[in-house]
C-alpha cells in the first residue's frame, strides 16, 4: 500500500528549503518552482516539483497524487516553472492513462525518494502504471500559444 502524502510541518519546511535552492538553481536539475494560479482565490501559488525530459518533451508529475497544485493546473491550464532565475510560462495538458505508462516510469527510475508514494515498482506491467495514472496525473508541459 502507498504511503499518504500529508502536509505538516516538516513538510512545509522542506518545501521551503527546495523553493530557495531551486530559486539558486541549486539541486536536482529536475527540480523546478512551479507557479500557477489558484482555482479559487486567483492568487498565484508555487511549490516545488519535479520536471521529467525526454527526446525534446516535458512532463510533471504529481509524485504525491492529487494535490492543490494539481486542482489548480488542472483549472488554469497554464502554468510557469523557474529555475535559477529563469522562468517559463507553459500550457499544460493532462496525459490519459496509456500517455502516462512510459512518464511515469521514468519517474520511478529517476525520482526514487518519492516510490514510497506509488502501487507500482519498475517490473509492474504497463496496465498496472495505467491505473496508477488515476493517482498521479502527469501533464505534458507546451509552449505558450
Amino acid at each position: 500500500m502507498a504511503k499518504s502524502y500529508r502536509v505538516g510541518t516538516g513538510t512545509r519546511a522542506v518545501n521551503r528549503v527546495f523553493t530557495v535552492m531551486t530559486r539558486f538553481g541549486i539541486g536536482k536539475g529536475y527540480r523546478y518552482l512551479l507557479t500557477v494560479r489558484g482555482r479559487k482565490s486567483g492568487e498565484p501559488r508555487s511549490t516545488p516539483v519535479d520536471v521529467m525530459a525526454s527526446d525534446g518533451r516535458r512532463w510533471l508529475v504529481a509524485a504525491y497524487g492529487v494535490t492543490n497544485w494539481v486542482h489548480n493546473t488542472r483549472a488554469a491550464g497554464q502554468v510557469t516553472i523557474s529555475r535559477g532565475g529563469r522562468s517559463e510560462h507553459l500550457r499544460t495538458v493532462e496525459l490519459g492513462p496509456a500517455e502516462s505508462v512510459p512518464v511515469l516510469r521514468q519517474y520511478l527510475r529517476e525520482v526514487p525518494v518519492t516510490r514510497a508514494y506509488f502501487d507500482v515498482t519498475q517490473d509492474s506491467a504497463d496496465a498496472e502504471f495505467a491505473a496508477e495514472s488515476v493517482l498521479h496525473p502527469v501533464f505534458q508541459l507546451l509552449p505558450s500559444a
